[in-house]
């Protein structure tokens, strides 16, 4: 960049590598601060397994109930083939701008000089972060429910109403979240990446142990909608499966690497989906297998029956803690865009990012951010209906569309070559899949309304 913070650690030229903008312009305050070029293909690593391998993942058995062992297996592996696949195009892209002298550093950037001016700042930027302020709040309620699970299993006759544990976990969130960079992650991320592969290790455990024992229910894997209900059923299991494996923040991600960025992403990439292997199949395989069809919305319910635990109580416990406290690692995530939002608009990037000109405003409207994430929260405990017709949205275009788009409009590949008409039949056959699956989002919430109520206590 042409002008650097005082103090910032970064040189002029890490910061003209890092620039966005015509280096004529002043900084953006938003790259500047938040993200900060300082991360290696490890960090990148344990980022994108925040961004991916999140408690979202304990919903696929329910949706392979809704496809059958055939159907869930083929589309859970499709899914992970296609996202590595799609990131990784993404990530050529940025390298291949970066190497061109303009390092993009955000997903509006990439639509501003691949798509035009009107398609990042009217299209993407708006949809990235209404996807990822989204998550935020739909982890924020997730953190309250499983504090309160926690809470149930260690006073069964408790009176607690779920809006209290969704404030107490968006109190600790209000105080995570004044860390100042994306940067500044990588070792929380580092624990997210353990705790999901103990989460899940317990889970899958968990799975076998009930489904092999004398407390077993009948196993029954047939597929238990008919007609127009069924073909439902199978576009929202496919938009689970698909916001599962959503990011959605990949250029983000890939903006914390040091430069040069070349082959860095990839790395980290590999990284990532070795876990994503190990947590999405162990967990989607044994959950449907121990419980069939009758797998619930998080598999963790299942293991529930009429208030009395399948397992030992210290077991679910603890599982639920591993899982409540990585949840605090994904919020903190997917919060990311929103604070480079805020920091563009009303940080002084002349200045240092710790000077009270930049301190006050900081804590002031990302604890706001928060608040409003907490209220929204805690009114709306039916927000999982809605964050489908999000994912239909919004995941699918960021991660299975735009990436296709951006690498061929970049690299121009021969109109006659199999990576061309693979990456536009990937495009074509999302868009579909989206427009279908937000129909069937929207159908559900229809189905469901009769049971919203501001502030219940689900």
């Amino acid at each position: 960049m042409a002008t650097i913070a005082p103090n910032s650690g970064e040189t002029p030229t890490m910061a003209k590598e890092n620039s966005i903008d015509d280096p004529q312009k002043e900084p953006d305050a938003g790259a500047l601060f938040v993200l900060k070029s300082r991360g290696s293909w490890l960090h990148c690593g344990y980022h994108l397994t925040s961004a991916i391998v999140a408690p979202a993942l304990l919903s696929l058995p329910f949706a392979m109930a809704m496809l059958g062992w055939v159907g869930g297996v083929m589309c859970l592996t499709l899914a992970g083939l296609i996202t590595f696949y799609s990131y990784n195009l993404l990530s050529l892209v940025l390298e291949h701008h970066a190497q061109l002298g303009k390092r993009q550093l955000r997903f509006r950037d990439m639509a501003h000089d691949i798509l035009g001016p009107g398609w990042g700042r009217y299209f993407v930027n708006p949809l990235q972060l209404g996807i990822c302020y989204g998550a935020v709040i739909a982890c924020i309620l997730l953190g309250g429910q499983s504090l309160k699970f926690i809470y149930l299993l260690s006073e069964p006759n408790g009176t607690m109403e779920l809006s209290r544990f969704v404030v107490i976990f968006g109190s600790l969130i209000l105080l995570l979240a004044q860390m100042p960079s994306f940067h500044s992650l990588r070792h929380i991320n580092l624990v997210s990446l353990c705790l999901c592969l103990i989460y899940c290790a317990c889970t899958t455990a968990g799975a076998i142990y009930i489904g092999e024992s004398k407390k077993a229910p009948a196993k029954d894997y047939a597929v238990t909608t008919t007609g127009v209900n069924r073909l439902f059923g199978v576009f929202n299991a496919i938009s689970i499966i698909a916001t599962t494996y959503g990011n959605g923040i990949i250029p983000e991600i890939q903006a914390t690497i040091v430069a040069p960025t070349k082959g860095k992403m990839f790395k980290g990439l590999l990284v990532c989906y070795t876990v994503v292997i190990l947590t999405f199949f162990s967990v989607g395989i044994s959950g449907y297998w121990a419980f069939g069809n009758q797998s619930q919305g998080s598999i963790l319910q299942n293991f529930m029956v009429n208030g009395k635990p399948l397992v030992n109580k210290w077991f679910l416990l603890m599982t639920n803690v591993f899982t409540f406290v990585q949840v605090i690692a994904v919020v903190l995530t997917y919060l990311q865009p929103t604070n480079v939002v805020l920091e563009r608009k009303f940080a002084d990037p002349k200045m240092d990012e710790f000077s009270i000109r930049n301190v006050v405003p900081r804590l002031i409207f990302r604890s706001l951010s928060i608040v409003i994430a907490t209220l929204l929260a805690a009114m709306l405990p039916f927000f999982g209906d809605i964050m489908a017709l999000f994912g239909a949205f919004g995941c699918i275009p960021l991660d299975f569309i735009l990436p296709m788009v951006f690498y061929n409009l970049t690299f121009k590949p021969s109109k006659k070559s199999i990576v061309f008409w693979g990456n536009a039949s990937i495009a074509v056959i999302s868009t579909v899949l989206s427009l279908v699956g937000a129909v069937a989002s929207v159908r559900q919430i229809v189905l469901d309304a009769k049971t919203y109520r501001l502030f219940a206590n689900m």
